[in-house]
């Protein structure tokens, strides 16, 4: 069960990151979903609707170590992971880590990058250690990426393939802000700014207890019979070519869990799976070719299936 400080802790947080990235309140909670579920984050939509903005300012709130790496077309595997140079002295390989090695990794427009690239990240996300040369690197604890993307149709993208996108537990989209939020946006103080400035409000252990206490979270046997049926007609679905695995459904569970426990609950509703599911399973499904968006096809998985 959270301490009132620990809770308290983590209002404080979210109320940090939404004066920070104004008018986004769902899209924050999402954020700290992923980051409670020991998950990973993908953020995709047009450039300049404060992707980066985001990502900044949960980091900053974190208090944790961060890396920010922007994926170019030139980029290596090892601009990211890291190199074994030979010491001559020492007659021996020294491993320098790369900036993959940290709490919060920033992977900013992560489709600009090759597929090789773009891969080296993979093991990292899926087993938090990285493997070079025949020799195993753990990760930090905890280990959170959040990759930025723009959509796959502008110039110079690649698109994810499938196996890294199962890696994200959650994809979400800013869209364009409010006339209020922008009109406060386009008068108000420079945001980097006021992240610069921004009190780290979580530790390195706080972000290890709620991940802890996520576990603690309930769901009831009839919760779980409807995530496995929203799976199974998944993959019955008309439009869909490839629905969700196991492991997807593991991650709607997991994420409703931190969904429940940032609501003040001990226990996870039908409701909490419903207003997660888009966001976890639309990445994950593949449509037929002449079928509606991945998006509308995973609404359309959740109406065919009723809460008993």
């Amino acid at each position: 069960m959270l301490s009132e400080g620990l809770s308290d802790a983590l209002t404080r947080a979210q109320a940090q990151v939404n004066s920070l990235v104004l008018g986004k309140s769902r899209e924050v909670q999402l954020a700290f979903v992923a980051l409670l579920s020991d998950g990973h984050l993908l953020i995709e939509d047009l450039p300049g609707l404060g992707k980066t903005t985001l990502a900044h300012a949960l980091a900053a709130t974190l208090g944790l170590g961060f890396q920010r790496v922007q994926f170019t077309s030139d980029l290596l595997p090892a601009d990211v992971l890291g190199v074994s140079v030979y010491d001559a002295q020492a007659r021996a390989f020294t491993f320098h880590p790369g900036p993959v090695f940290t709490n919060v990794l920033l992977a900013d427009e992560i489709n600009r990058a090759p597929p090789r690239t773009q891969s080296a990240l993979l093991e990292a996300m899926a087993e938090h250690q990285v493997t070079l040369d025949g020799v195993t690197h753990a990760l930090p604890q905890p280990f959170f990426v959040i990759a930025t993307q723009n959509p796959v149709d502008l110039s110079g993208t690649y698109p994810l393939p499938d196996s890294q996108l199962d890696r994200f537990l959650l994809r979400l989209a800013l869209g364009y802000p409010s006339a209020e939020s922008e009109r406060e946006l386009l008068a108000g103080s420079d945001r980097r700014m006021m992240i610069a400035q921004a009190m780290p409000l979580l530790s390195t252990d706080d972000v290890l207890a709620l991940r802890a206490a996520v576990n603690d979270i309930h769901a009831s046997d009839a919760l779980i019979d409807y995530v496995q049926a929203l799976l199974t007609r998944s993959r019955q679905h008309p439009g869909v070519r490839v629905g969700l695995s196991p492991r997807a459904g593991i991650a709607l569970l997991r994420a409703a869990r931190a969904y429940a426990m940032l609501l003040g609950r001990r226990h996870v509703l039908p409701d909490d799976v419903q207003a997660l599911f888009a966001a976890v399973a639309a990445h994950r499904l593949v449509p037929e070719a002449e079928a509606a968006s991945a998006p509308a096809l995973a609404e359309a998985i959740l109406r065919a299936v009723p809460v008993d």
